[in-house]
């Protein structure tokens, strides 16, 4: 065995399930989805891509490793004491703030199905709906009203972020460029937008997220009491 081989060998020993995801999130977060490749992770990892196959299978499951990762943290923060409401608010803002930090995740969740990134979502939500005593036929229909409502507006936030970083667009401008279009609407055919672009010009992201997280989990507890 040469020098090169053995080299190759001890670098591939090293290598772990866990550091390839690592390796993966790092180029996600910096390329994208279309950066993530076999050849790149390679290279970045000082191996080879057999070294990586023994591991990952292919793209799409590593895709689903790296997201299943950034949910797991997300999850998983300690909530001793807090109420199930405290609980699903603390969960969905660590979720949305996730999101932002990780763009792609957004995407990546909703090919991942009903993976385990989804089913670690679904199960922390799942307990504390269970936690708030609402009747057992309706919890399905509750976790599935949260869980989409909180995957859809993360996902969507962080994709409208992304596309602004891209562009190199200034967000204080954009919305106050909208929010003057929607002054000039004919006030019979849209009174509501027109009333509310003072807000959009203004609105925070993060309080408008949790504002709509606070309306479904006030259903649920209305719910819970009739």
């Amino acid at each position: 065995m040469n020098k090169k081989t053995v080299t190759r060998a001890r670098r591939d020993d090293t290598l772990s399930r866990e550091r390839i995801i690592e390796a993966a999130i790092d180029l996600l977060d910096r390329e994208g989805e279309r950066g993530l490749t076999f050849q790149a992770l390679s290279a970045q990892l000082a191996t080879g891509p057999g070294a990586i196959y023994g591991h990952i299978a292919n793209k799409a499951d590593l895709l689903t490793a790296a997201c299943d990762a950034i949910v797991a943290r997300a999850v998983m923060a300690p909530l001793d004491g807090a109420t199930p409401q405290a609980a699903i608010r603390a969960v969905a803002l660590a979720l949305f703030d996730a999101m932002d930090v990780h763009p792609w995740a957004g995407a990546a969740l909703i090919q991942a199905g009903g993976k385990m990134p989804v089913v670690r979502i679904l199960e922390c939500i799942g307990r504390q709906i269970s936690a708030l005593d609402v009747p057992e036929p309706a919890r399905w229909a509750s976790a599935c009203a949260l869980v989409n409502y909180i995957l859809g507006v993360s996902g969507q936030n962080a994709a409208n972020a992304q596309l602004a970083r891209s562009q190199g667009a200034d967000r204080g401008k954009f919305l106050a460029a909208v929010a003057n279009d929607w002054t000039q609407l004919d006030p019979a055919l849209y009174p509501f937008t027109r009333s509310v672009a003072g807000q959009l010009r203004e609105h925070d992201d993060r309080e408008d997220f949790l504002a709509g997280v606070d309306l479904l989990l006030a259903g649920l507890v209305d719910q819970e009491v009739k």
